[in-house]
């Protein structure tokens, strides 16, 4: 019964109801889009830094990642790469073994990171082929190449020359190879750029007596919110025989700048609900407001306060909730349309995007948490506005209140 009186009430004046429906719909709407937003940056940086180099997440030696040394190299037999490849949500492995070595030209010589890669799945993970700016991209078996833009100017070499590759190999074996010149690739950071050698893992295993052996397996996952299934999946298969490290294990600078940002981001949604809750409020208090007159009258009839409150309240809940709804409606195309077309950034911004390989483009989430999340904290505001109803009537004396 105070259920259909309090909705029949709320429509007895529709301009009034629209009105206060309309205040929490906009605040549902903008909160959403604001932080639809910012999880959508964060998401896309997060996703383009780990498809760069390092993935999502690594399966390692342990202590490897302390050291980088190949000693530390692991033997993954196709089992368990298979397995893994099949967990839900892991989209791609890519196997590397990696270390350092001493690149040669003639009489140039430079400190040079050299990166045995499976051609295929390393173009998969990090497209690595369109970085390609002259020469043949690697195949399986090739024994040649890729060198990074920057090393191979520094070192003069062409495509076709040989450079030579002398470092340590697994258990402190001398490594040397001479390596004709594929191709060049450019990197978006200017150190990558300077120390890169490219070459197929089957070669390096080859060259630095690692049969089988890699340093590192990266594993992509198609979104950072299904990383922790994905370890749990991987901790599974793996028994805690190798280490599994997450990107931000990995990039921990990237996570203290999203970190950062991402406080302040919450002090700008902090200010929103403020202003969110003086304009839920403010509308509240005309609606019971030009009611006075009523209510004098309803508990002078006989009608007891308590009973006015609960329908009061009961009233302001379902405008809430109408507005919370209409609100979640009304943001669902807004922010889908936004992610489909993120919005171009131009400028010395798109500069910086540029140098750091992130396409400059501002991305807009859609995870679920933002609809319904930015829903219940102006629910809860809407909501707590119910209070002044309580103390209006408490206070209301209905002769005063009858004659205005």
């Amino acid at each position: 019964m105070y259920i259909q009186l309090s909705w029949r009430n709320i429509w007895r004046n529709k301009k009034r109801t629209i009105i206060a429906a309309a205040s929490v719909f906009f605040a549902v709407l903008l909160a959403a889009v604001m932080r639809s937003g910012q999880l959508g940056s964060y998401s896309y940086m997060i996703h383009s830094s780990a498809k760069l180099y390092t993935g999502y997440l690594q399966v390692q030696g342990h202590g490897y990642w302390e050291n980088r040394s190949i000693d530390k190299s692991i033997h993954l037999d196709e089992t368990i790469k298979q397995e893994i490849s099949e967990v839900p949500n892991i989209i791609s492995i890519n196997p590397r073994l990696e270390t350092f070595a001493l690149a040669s030209f003639e009489t140039s010589t430079k400190v040079a990171q050299v990166i045995g890669i499976d051609p295929q799945m390393e173009n998969e993970m990090t497209g690595l082929k369109d970085k390609m700016v002259k020469g043949q991209y690697l195949s399986a078996g090739s024994d040649g190449a890729l060198v990074a833009e920057g090393l191979a100017e520094l070192l003069k070499v062409d495509i076709g020359d040989t450079i030579t590759i002398i470092g340590q190999g697994y258990h402190g074996v001398t490594a040397a190879a001479l390596i004709p010149v594929s191709g060049f690739i450019k990197m978006p950071f200017q150190d990558m750029n300077n120390a890169l050698v490219f070459i197929s893992l089957s070669n390096a295993q080859s060259i630095y007596a690692a049969e089988k052996r890699i340093t590192s397996l990266s594993v992509m996952v198609d979104a950072a919110r299904h990383l922790d299934k994905a370890l749990t999946d991987l901790d599974r298969i793996l028994e805690n025989e190798y280490a599994v490290m997450t990107w931000d294990e990995m990039l921990p600078d990237l996570k203290q700048n999203i970190q950062l940002d991402n406080a302040s981001g919450i002090i700008m949604m902090i200010i929103l609900y403020i202003v969110i809750a003086f304009g839920v409020f403010g509308t509240v208090m005309m609606m019971i407001s030009e009611r006075a007159k009523e209510f004098g009258i309803l508990i002078a009839v006989g009608m007891r306060k308590k009973r006015l409150v609960l329908v009061t309240t009961i009233e302001t809940i379902l405008v809430s909730f109408i507005g919370v709804a209409a609100g979640i409606l009304g943001s669902l195309p807004v922010i889908f349309y936004l992610n489909a077309n993120p919005l171009p950034i131009t400028g010395d911004a798109a500069k910086t995007f540029d140098s750091l390989g992130i396409e400059p483009i501002f991305y807009f989430g859609t995870d679920p948490i933002i609809f319904y999340g930015q829903a219940v904290v102006i629910l809860f505001i809407a909501l707590a506005t119910a209070f002044y109803p309580v103390l209006f009537i408490r206070r209301l004396k209905p002769v005063e209140a009858i004659h205005g």
